[in-house]
């Protein structure tokens, strides 16, 4: 099976993007096409055109957070529409200087992963779930992502010694399942992904491994790559392989990443998706349900939807309120058949991933699915909050009884 991309031309004058969308990026090896990725404001302006005022700006934000766009990613942007949403997703915003504002507080680590930090590159928050951070780089710096303050940076947060990381997880036979993350677990090498793997599948307490990247969305010519499938395909003999992504928008669903999926999937992995709820990308219902459906087609599980996480740089401009949300979904879901609609509204908060179920009027209505370890009693509790206009995150909330 092949795609070929066309052009979609604004305007008769032939612009860069233009060019950008007429290459077939499959004939370009995946590794070698992440060097031409777009990284400074002067590679950028040789495509879209920024305003001197915003130029300024934007320095100022790629000074604390980079920015790094595959050019095959640059090329689904409407060069033209300040308010594109593939624009908002990959390309530095200069609502990122803010720190704080009328949603309510923001944080560095809104997740709790350094509570739950082994070193190592160990995450171990919940005690059947083993999370190894294997890389802080990724092929696109996405501008929401709440572990900005790591990826794409040098940090102490990554995995050193994977085979020490191995022991770890043998030696603790309440992990059932292992998440190799990131950054982008797949901008490894396959011949470093190839051990990783090896030394996970004779753990006989771990049921299924996962590898976490957005790689089908912003780089989908990596999983070309034969040598990848067929490690995807010997592993998944041993253990269930499962390969969470990230599509945010319809749009991101083209042609190659549907190519993509589909070689993933005839190797026997199942592919979940994960998407966040961001303002001015997909925050409107009629989005969603094509979304969603788009995903199902192409043989994705839509599993999460989240709730934008109260992230230094990114709450202020991408989360929207609790209320707006829950009618958003509610609205989408009613719209959309069995499958399309299994997906679950999640918070990934510090005490554990809650659920968020719908509203009674003025009450949130929430059900915590995961609690850290050692407080595995929190687990299937209900909790009630009272909700509010703007609040975004429970810090804004107030607990209440129904």
């Amino acid at each position: 099976m092949s795609f070929k991309t066309t052009a979609h031309v604004e305007s008769p004058q032939v612009t860069n993007l233009d060019m950008l969308r007429e290459i077939d990026w499959r004939s370009l090896p995946w590794k070698a096409e992440l060097q031409n990725n777009i990284k400074s404001l002067e590679e950028l302006q040789q495509y879209i055109d920024v305003p001197q005022q915003e130029a300024e700006q934007l320095a100022k934000v790629i000074e604390q957070h980079p920015m790094n766009i595959p050019r095959d990613y640059l090329s689904l942007v409407d060069g033209n529409n300040p308010d594109d949403p593939i624009r908002k997703l990959c390309i530095p915003q200069a609502e990122e200087l803010v720190v704080a504002g009328s949603m309510g507080q923001t944080t560095t680590d809104p997740y709790g992963d350094d509570k739950h930090d082994m070193g190592n590159g160990i995450l171990h928050k919940y005690g059947y779930t083993a999370l190894v951070v294997s890389t802080e780089y990724c092929s696109m710096y996405c501008r929401h992502c709440f572990r900005k303050r790591i990826v794409g940076l040098k940090n102490d947060k990554t995995v050193e010694n994977f085979v020490a990381a191995a022991e770890y997880i043998a030696k603790h036979p309440e992990i059932t399942n292992v998440v190799i993350s990131g950054g982008d677990a797949l901008m490894l090498p396959t011949s470093v992904l190839t051990p990783m793997l090896e030394a996970l599948q004779d753990i006989p307490h771990i049921n299924y491994v996962r590898i976490g990247s957005r790689a089908p969305v912003v780089n989908p010519t990596r999983l070309f790559d034969d040598e990848l499938i067929e490690l995807m395909e010997r592993f998944n003999q041993h253990k269930a392989l499962y390969l969470p992504t990230h599509f945010n928008h319809p749009a991101e669903i083209t042609p190659l990443a549907e190519e993509a999926l589909a070689r993933v999937r005839a190797a026997g992995v199942s592919v979940q998706n994960q998407a966040v709820l961001l303002k001015g990308i997909n925050d409107d219902s009629d989005v969603l349900v094509e979304l969603m459906n788009k995903l199902v087609r192409a043989g994705v599980n839509p599993y999460y939807l989240y709730q934008c996480m109260p992230v230094s740089r990114v709450r202020h401009h991408f989360q929207i309120s609790l209320k707006r949300g829950v009618d958003l979904v509610d609205t989408a879901r009613r719209q959309l058949d069995g499958y399309a609609k299994r997906f679950r509204y999640i918070m990934g908060h510090d005490i554990g991933k809650i659920e968020i179920c719908g509203r009674i009027e003025d009450k949130l209505i929430l059900k915590q699915i995961h609690a850290r370890s050692g407080e595995e009693h929190l687990a299937s509790r209900m909790l009630v909050y009272k909700l509010n206009d703007t609040a975004g995150w429970l810090d804004g909330l107030e607990q209440v009884s129904l």
